[in-house]
């Protein structure tokens, strides 16, 4: 019986783990601006004691919470990484999640510098090979490195904070994503539709 014991709390941990993540996936998905630890704990099914045994603070539930959306785009990628439009729909994918998880983004943005920095590299890093793969099929300009995602992401911020309502914000982030992917997607190659130097008018 003793034997028995400690791998059952394993599992039951980590069925309380899963079961708290998913929960504040779900409710991060939303368009209220923020999202209480009591809220999730009684989505999840447990009670706060036993959250607050797996996340003590809120930055520790906000960090893991990434991590586990990074861990799931990791997986998409690679089971899709074979397809040369992998890359725009992973792109597409976490550009959506910007403008939709507005509770998680709030949160991110309280973290240290260097635990930001380091998400944003991993998410560059995942898209890395997508990106190679895409550029070698002539589906993404040529020129664009996994750095250059990372300014897409404050481009479709800046759009998020500066409207009004939930719903102007999703909109015009939706508009300003559609927008950036052309530019992604659909490189300069005519005289007519190369950039006018202001200069010489």
């Amino acid at each position: 019986m003793l034997y028995g014991a400690q791998p059952a709390r394993r599992r039951d941990a980590q069925r309380n783990r899963l079961a708290i993540l998913t929960a504040a996936c779900e409710l991060m998905s939303s368009s209220q601006p923020r999202v209480g630890m009591p809220e999730i704990a009684r989505r999840a099914g447990i009670g706060q004691a036993t959250l607050y045994r797996h996340f003590p603070d809120r930055e520790a539930l906000t960090t893991a919470v990434i991590g586990y959306l990074i861990d799931g785009l990791e997986r998409c990628v690679a089971a899709g990484l074979e397809q040369p439009t992998m890359f725009r729909a992973a792109l597409h994918e976490i550009l959506r999640a910007q403008v939709n998880m507005r509770p998680l983004v709030q949160l991110a943005r309280r973290l240290d510098a260097a635990t930001r920095g380091r998400f944003l590299r991993r998410i560059a890093g995942v898209l890395a090979e997508p990106l190679r793969r895409a550029q070698e099929a002539g589906e993404v300009r040529p020129d664009l490195v996994p750095d250059d995602v990372i300014l897409l992401f404050g481009m479709v911020e800046g759009v998020v904070e500066g409207a009004g309502s939930h719903a102007e914000a999703v909109a015009a982030a939706g508009r300003s994503i559609d927008l950036a992917l052309d530019g992604v997607f659909r490189p300069v190659t005519s005289p007519s539709e190369a950039p006018l130097r202001i200069g010489k008018l």
